[in-house]
């Protein structure tokens, strides 16, 4: 289980920094820059950014 909570780790520091180097990204362009390819994952570190509010989210006309 401790192996699940470290990747998770892993991935929102890369989210985290992707978006102070480049700012606001729709979560399908940040996914692909940061090469992350399982979703879940992602969402998953996602969630956990949110939590600690170290993220915010802008809802467009069709994206989030």
């Amino acid at each position: 289980m401790s192996d699940c909570y470290h990747e998770i780790g892993e991935t929102d520091g890369r989210i985290y920094q992707a978006l102070a180097m480049k700012g606001a990204q729709g979560a399908g362009a940040l996914q692909k820059e940061i090469g992350i390819n399982d979703v879940a994952l992602f969402n998953q570190a996602i969630g956990w950014l949110a939590r600690e509010a170290k993220i915010q989210f802008k809802k467009n006309e069709k994206t989030t």
